[in-house]
């Protein structure tokens, strides 16, 4: 062991975006010692390009909003594939955090007399996120690592974790290595916190940045944990599509909440055809009732016309761009049209947009404040992710616990933006309370010296390979086959195609070729993060495959409708010694008061 860095810890939170950071707070003020440990540097987190807001009902713009209503829509969002009892918690709580945050140090956008300014979003009933700007995720990093790094917290920048260790079915650490040296780490510790965030990388269309390869949902899985509802992947209606430089990078739904509006290449807003039969009489059905609707939210009144079509949820909306482009009728680089500049005057854009108005400014030469933005989807989260007990956040592995985008079952088919950032709040801080109380009740496990051996010699194999391919040919043709068979739209013959070719590439990246040395290498980094990115590729398309229905994040054009059969189990994935097993689990019963609240 002298070989390896070798730490030990009570509780070790791996990822540093704000689900890690809410965890470590919590675990280290319980009086755990307590590491974080990020794959980048401190402060590089998804958890940033959340720019549009926080959800959380604190009903300071439109006092009819209370947690009820916002479990509602939450669950209605995730076309009640949700576990409701984290659905139930996340609205219950959501409040308290966002004020906590609010005391140390966050600062947010006000009203006029003083309360945090909110605004609308997609799928939310009323004016529901809190903000700064459109920097929300930004400053919500910054007031948590402050708060974090004020608490003593031991963070170790720049390290990689491949595996979780086991004694006796509980965890008892984790072996990875530092990026710029390639030496390797092991941590010993009572328990471990994934905050890992999402697997967007698997895509060739995403907002993820180089982090998000699978890391957590593969080590969870590969440790025996269970992954839930997998096949869900939110593509985000509104990324850029020019230039190709910056295809992909995230667009606020915040523009659309502010009163931007969508159309095709005609100049027709096209989402007032396409409202689901379930949300009818929930938005507009005319241009003079939502502009009705934009006028009330210009001028700070609670709105009393319907919703605009284009605040509809993720999912429907990211449906309804791609249909347009299919027809023809969409922009010149394979879009559509986001108007924000017709609607709001340019003092207000580049007052409640800075963000957007800089981004679009430097990257694409385009002024919003006089012209249109190219937009279309860009895969954005995994709703799906570690199984997990919605009280604690612990996994089916005793010690393990999971937050954040890596843990599944919270949003169900289909997260409503400006919930993922509450949603870290509320859990990470959960995650952070269970994982110290059950570190201070338990010793260290022991580390066994020749599973080490056996780690470190597997991870230095493609440096052995010779005459292979280059790991980043073979990550290209994965994000290829992902994007173009397991994308917003799937069939039968699609997902069985992707199956096969995942299969292929598995065998290719077992003989993937690495020069020079272990040092600052990206090759040997991809090398290694290539067998994460297969597995979940592989995860995802058998579920996928299995749910014969469409509901949220999950679209079968060979089943384009929602089955009732199917709305009542989430799937769940396991790792077997024969490959990757999907199986129908029955959703929790709800109890009858909360029942009633959805049926209301």
């Amino acid at each position: 062991m002298s070989k390896y860095q070798t730490h030990q810890y009570d509780v070790v939170i791996v990822g540093a975006g704000g689900a890690g950071l809410r965890a470590a707070i919590e675990a280290s003020a319980a009086g755990a010692k307590t590491a974080l440990v990020c794959k980048s540097l401190l402060g590089k987190a998804h958890t940033v390009m959340a720019e549009g807001g926080v959800a959380a009902a604190l009903a300071n713009l439109d006092d009819r909003d209370k947690w009820e209503v916002h479990f509602r829509d939450t669950m209605k969002g995730g076309k009640y594939l949700n576990q409701w009892r984290m659905a139930q918690l996340h609205a219950m709580e959501a409040p308290q955090r966002v004020r906590e945050l609010e005391e140390w140090g966050a600062v947010f956008d006000r009203t006029k007399d003083g309360r945090m300014m909110q605004r609308n979003f997609g799928g939310h009933s009323y004016a529901r996120l809190a903000h700064v700007g459109d920097r929300t995720g930004l400053e919500l990093i910054r007031t948590l690592q402050d708060r974090g790094v004020h608490q003593g917290i031991d963070v170790f920048m720049e390290y990689t974790m491949r595996s979780l260790l086991v004694d006796k079915g509980r965890v008892a650490g984790c072996f990875g290595y530092e990026r710029e040296s390639g030496r390797f780490v092991v941590f010993q510790t009572k328990s471990i916190v994934l905050a890992t965030g999402g697997i967007g990388r698997c895509w060739e269309i995403t907002s993820n940045s180089w982090e998000y390869t699978a890391d957590g949902h593969a080590m969870a899985m590969w440790a025996g944990a269970d992954l839930i509802d997998m096949e869900f992947i939110q593509f985000h209606p509104t990324g850029m599509v020019w230039p190709p430089s910056v295809k992909g990078t995230l667009i606020t739904e915040g523009v659309r909440g502010e009163g931007g509006v969508l159309k095709n290449k005609d100049g027709e807003r096209f989402m007032f055809d396409n409202v689901p039969e379930m949300f009818q009489g929930d938005y507009a059905e005319t241009q003079e009732e939502a502009t009705q609707w934009v006028n009330s939210v210009i001028a700070g009144e609670k709105p009393q016309a319907r919703r605009p079509p284009e605040l509809l949820t993720r999912d429907v909306v990211a449906r309804a761009i791609r249909r347009e482009v299919r027809a023809g009728r969409g922009s010149p680089h394979g879009g559509v049209f986001l108007d924000i500049a017709s609607r709001r005057s340019a003092d207000e854009i580049k007052k409640k947009l800075p963000s957007m108005y800089h981004q679009f400014k430097e990257l694409a030469d385009v002024d919003i404040t006089t012209d249109p933005m190219e937009v279309g989807p860009t895969c954005h989260y995994t709703m799906g992710g570690v199984r997990v007990d919605p009280e604690t956040q612990e996994t089916t592995i005793p010690g393990l616990y999971a937050c954040g985008e890596v843990a599944g079952g919270m949003h169900g088919s289909n997260r409503l933006g400006g919930n993922s950032l509450s949603d870290l709040l509320v859990f990470g801080k959960r995650a952070g309370e269970f994982a110290s109380k059950s570190a201070l009740e338990h010793d260290h496990g022991a580390v066994d010296d020749s599973e080490i051996e056996s780690l470190a010699h597997d991870a230095q194999k493609p440096f052995g390979n010779e005459g292979g391919e280059n790991p980043f040919a073979v990550h290209e043709e994965l994000r290829s086959t992902m994007q173009n068979l397991v994308g917003i739209v799937r069939t039968k013959d699609d997902l069985e195609q992707a199956l096969g070719k995942i299969e292929e590439l598995r065998e290719r990246a077992g003989r993937v070729t690495v020069t020079g040395n272990m040092q600052f290498n990206p090759g040997w980094h991809l090398a290694l993060d290539l067998w994460n990115m297969l597995d979940i590729s592989e995860v995802v398309t058998r579920a996928a495959l299995t749910r014969e229905e469409s509901r949220g994040g999950h679209t079968r054009e060979d089943f384009p409708d929602s089955d009732s059969d199917w709305g009542k189990f989430n799937q769940v994935a396991r790792q077997r010694e024969d490959g990757i097993e999907v199986e129908k689990v029955p959703l929790p019963e709800i109890p009858a008061e909360l029942k009633q609240l959805l049926e209301d």
